[in-house]
């Protein structure tokens, strides 16, 4: 019973310190839009991004500072798995004429900024 006790009370304090946390999301991405995350001072964050559309994706990181960096191409039905440094927003632009769909689980520093623009 002791054991069970100890048990619980370290997988509560595991949890609760966000070991276990993770954002998953299925954006919906319009013609000429873009989706940015992170555009706002945070920490390291781990992506796993699948194109569930059937347009192409163009996916690349933006540092806060300025610039762009390591752009990719996610083809209908492809995934990847992006690791996106400290102040630095990752990008997935809708380079197709109809709306595009994306799964996202991310993990790390999940304090995020989240946010649609139009492809300039």
């Amino acid at each position: 019973m002791k054991k069970n006790v100890i048990l619980f009370a370290l997988v509560t304090l595991l949890a609760s310190c966000g070991i276990f946390s993770s954002l998953n999301s299925g954006t919906t991405i319009n013609a000429n839009e873009k989706f940015v995350l992170g555009d706002n001072p945070h920490g390291n964050f781990r992506t796993h991004i699948r194109n569930d559309g059937s347009t192409t994706l163009r996916v690349y990181q933006a540092p806060n500072a300025g610039g762009t960096h390591s752009p990719i191409l996610l083809e209908p039905t492809q995934s990847t798995y992006l690791k996106t440094d400290e102040n630095t927003a990752l990008v997935i632009e809708n380079t197709g004429n109809i709306a595009g769909f994306v799964s996202l689980k991310v993990k790390g520093d999940l304090n995020l900024n989240m946010g649609f623009q139009n492809k300039k």
